[in-house]
């Protein structure tokens, strides 16, 4: 699985490493976009219901949504702030040549950087960012997630965009209401 492979290319070893990782298991575990995870912050990150969210996140169209986070992009987040000594403010950070975290944030563009770096060592080409907002969608549908949390988790306003995320198309051969249980016995009786 590509998402896998990417995840690998990274030396979780090193610093630029685990925020790399974070990077990627925030995009590829939560679905996030990239203004999204560039304006992340640690305080959003709380527990719900037994859970780790990003909590009341401001999205696309100013509309907020609420995101688990998996037990996995969790322990890469805890990694990436525990190496970096983040408590507070923005949770990814830029990283200067001598190794250190520097400044308060980065970019878009170092995300690109980032995906672009990582799926040339794989061999995925022309990989993108917001692919792996669909991979994360397209990986919840396989799992079984219902099309309305995987609207949720990535807040579409419209159903039908993410249909067109994870590649849904109607079937009429084996349509889903062919057997529902409510068809008369073939036999006659009832």
């Amino acid at each position: 699985m590509e998402g896998k492979r990417l995840l690998r290319t990274v030396d979780v070893d090193s610093l630029r490493g685990k925020r790399d990782y974070a990077t990627l298991a925030i995009l590829l575990g939560c679905g996030l976009r990239r203004a999204e995870l560039t304006a992340l912050k640690v305080e959003d990150i709380q527990q719900r219901e037994e859970h780790w969210v990003i909590a009341d996140l401001i999205g696309k169209g100013g509309h907020i949504r609420t995101i688990p986070v998996p037990d996995w992009v969790k322990a890469g987040i805890d990694a990436w702030m525990t190496a970096a000594s983040i408590e507070n403010g923005v949770l990814l950070r830029s990283i200067n040549k001598a190794g250190r975290v520097w400044g308060c944030g980065f970019s878009p563009k170092v995300i690109w950087g980032v995906v672009k770096e990582k799926a040339k060592i794989c061999a995925i080409p022309a990989l993108a960012p917001h692919d792996l907002r669909r991979t994360c969608a397209r990986l919840c549908h396989q799992a079984g997630g219902e099309l309305e949390q995987i609207q949720f988790l990535l807040g579409h306003v419209s159903v039908q965009t993410t249909e067109r995320y994870l590649g849904c198309k109607q079937r009429f051969h084996n349509a889903v209401n062919d057997r529902i249980g409510l068809e008369p016995d073939p036999a006659g009786s009832s």
